[in-house]
């Protein structure tokens, strides 16, 4: 895997896109990404060197079809066979509305331009920021991003081998350039997801950095 350890100096064609930083993906919460809450210093110095940040934020309606809980019998981290294709089961995380939900309380949100919420509709979910999980249903995010002029992310945030990967790889087939600032994200890793994700990445074009 070709890695390059050196960062871009971030301009006005660059945007910093922090990932689900929220309680539930951090120790303690529902879902809790292993060493989650460490990204949030690293995230915030990094946010500091950017004039553009974007957040997304899961935020899901009670009862969504990707909570183990809404399937008989299902237990979290299981898999079905959705409309769209195989979907892995979670347990109950970022309720719409609840504490789970929300932004880690250290994390520097002041600055952010934009909050992309995704995995919102009931019947699908969503990992990547800038489509649903069927690959075909659009968030916007492409749309905002070029409007502005923005040529090249920095992605950050949790987890690294779901919704940031996913972003990630959807953010290269639309032809923006992406870096992962590696230090500043964390995954779960699943039966060796974290290496699969890094390698797709890799392969993808996206480039590390610090």
């Amino acid at each position: 895997m070709n890695q390059n350890s050196s960062s871009w100096a971030a301009g006005d064609r660059d945007v910093l896109v922090i990932v689900d930083v929220q309680n539930d993906f951090c120790p303690g919460g529902a879902l809790a990404v292993p060493e989650g809450d460490a990204v949030v210093p690293m995230i915030n110095r990094l946010a500091a060197q950017f004039a553009h940040v974007v957040l997304t934020q899961d935020w899901h309606p009670p009862r969504h079809m990707s909570f183990a809980s809404s399937h008989l019998g299902k237990r979290p981290f299981e898999t079905i066979e959705a409309a769209y294709g195989q979907q892995v089961l979670w347990p109950d995380h970022c309720v719409q509305g609840t504490a789970g939900a929300a932004f880690h309380p250290d994390l520097a949100v002041s600055r952010a331009e934009l909050v992309l919420r995704k995995g919102f509709r009931l019947a699908i979910d969503s990992y990547s920021a800038f489509r649903e999980n069927d690959r075909h249903t659009p968030t916007g995010f492409a749309a905002y991003l070029r409007e502005r002029g923005f040529e090249r992310l920095t992605l950050c945030g949790l987890a690294t081998d779901y919704c940031v990967m996913f972003s990630a790889l959807d953010a290269r087939e639309l032809g923006f350039a992406v870096q992962l600032a590696v230090n500043a994200c964390r995954g779960i890793d699943l039966d060796g997801s974290l290496a699969r994700a890094m390698q797709a990445m890799a392969e993808a074009g996206v480039t590390f950095g610090d």
